[in-house]
């Protein structure tokens, strides 16, 4: 572990990842729930960072309440909550090939860019790969071939699993963009963890500075090194253990966790 700047204790706020964090499939996580309020309690702010691709904070939220936690769409954020807006941005309104699932296209089409069918990649200004359930060799060769052709190449995420119950896990969107990646010989611009905007966003939404807040999640790469990267407190959730000198905290449980916010 790398020496902590301020005890957990003292933060204001915690931003909390999802999938394999709070819970894993359908499972919430063991302890979670008491953690959850506690911070509650404590009056802390709170926020919920996902890098799922097919989700909006309104699905997440659900799931949330569904598993038995309490949360406001507004502490909920997912990278389709900005995808639209970045694309917007960067490119202007745009003719995409979106590769993903339902409430991916549907973010686009509400930020004014227009959906390109897969048969029609030639027309594709801008490629947006999320996880895609129905992921097939023509999806993977319109998308390619449009990015070879000039085509912009955008990632929610490039994480490679999404974790499930009893140990399995599904492959994640980052198993898919590197496909398209290889084939097309481009890599792509990245618009949730582990990159800024995202955790920029919770800290505004929490109306916190970096050094009063902290991100707790199972991913290095993606929680990690991107709170980090923004200069907050990091906290490894590590049921395994973890590898020292990347996260400030290693937590094996919930309940470890719940013990360093204090009572």
């Amino acid at each position: 572990m790398s020496p902590p700047r301020r005890a957990l204790r003292e933060m204001r706020g915690l931003v909390f990842d999802l999938d394999g964090c709070v819970w894993t499939g359908e499972v919430l996580t063991p302890g979670a729930a008491e953690v959850l309020a506690l911070i509650r309690r404590q009056g802390k702010g709170l926020c919920f960072l996902t890098n799922n691709s097919r989700a909006r904070a309104s699905t997440m939220q659900a799931k949330l309440e569904r598993l038995g936690v309490s949360a406001k769409e507004a502490e909920v954020l997912t990278p389709l909550e900005i995808l639209g807006e970045v694309v917007a941005q960067r490119w202007g309104p745009s003719r995409v090939l979106a590769i993903g699932g339902p409430e991916l296209a549907a973010v686009l089409v509400e930020a004014g860019h227009t959906l390109v069918a897969v048969d029609a990649y030639r027309e594709a200004t801008v490629v947006v790969v999320g996880n895609d359930f129905d992921f097939s060799y023509e999806r993977l060769t319109a998308a390619a071939r449009a990015v070879d052709a000039g085509a912009a190449f955008v990632t929610p995420n490039i994480d490679p699993r999404l974790p499930m119950e009893d140990g399995q896990f599904l492959p994640g969107c980052g198993a898919i963009v590197e496909a398209v990646a290889s084939a097309a010989g481009a890599r792509p611009i990245v618009i949730g963890k582990p990159e800024p905007p995202l955790f920029e966003l919770a800290l505004q939404r929490m109306g916190l500075g970096v050094d009063d807040a902290a991100m707790v999640g199972d991913s290095i790469d993606s929680d990690v090194r991107g709170a980090r990267r923004v200069g907050m407190t990091a906290v490894l959730f590590a049921p395994k253990g973890g590898p020292d000198g990347v996260a400030h905290y290693i937590v094996k449980s919930m309940p470890q966790l719940k013990r360093l916010l204090g009572p």
